[in-house]
């Protein structure tokens, strides 16, 4: 067995500081018009989201959710500005992403994180997860 240089007693899973790293580097790499359209939306990690969020949902594990979108979805917007409403927001959770990592073995962090920011952009625009999954199999599709 050939022996490796990496100290792995020394390792630890990144932290929210590099996952939020993390999600700026997979947001800077997307597309100029794509990351455009995303606007004012906010972006925060946390390490799990809070129960309110699973209670709405209808979850009763906080590792059941990667990301959230929480807001009003373009289409929902209209053309006249509202007041008095939080802005946009995505959600992504550390643990259970680290969580759902761990049991993959063909997909770095790299590629999950960028994943669930971009499903959580999706809800931003105003696509559902049947929409999102239903684009993500065309492209599967034309990759192959």
């Amino acid at each position: 067995m050939p022996k490796t240089s990496t100290d792995w007693t020394a390792l630890t899973p990144p932290g929210l500081d590099v996952f939020e790293q993390m999600a700026q580097a997979a947001f800077d790499a997307l597309p100029a018009h794509f990351r455009q359209l995303t606007g004012d939306v906010l972006f925060a990690v946390a390490d799990f989201p809070e129960d309110d969020m699973l209670d709405d949902l209808g979850l009763e594990s906080p590792f059941d959710l990667l990301g959230l979108f929480e807001g009003a979805g373009m289409t929902e917007m209209g053309d006249t500005p509202q007041t008095g409403t939080l802005p946009n927001r995505v959600y992504l959770f550390r643990r259970p992403i680290l969580d759902f990592w761990a049991e993959e073995e063909d997909e770095t962090l790299g590629d999950i994180v960028t994943h669930v920011l971009v499903h959580e952009i999706g809800h931003h625009f105003g696509y559902s997860d049947e929409d999102m999954e239903a684009i993500e199999a065309e492209a599967a599709r034309d990759e192959g």
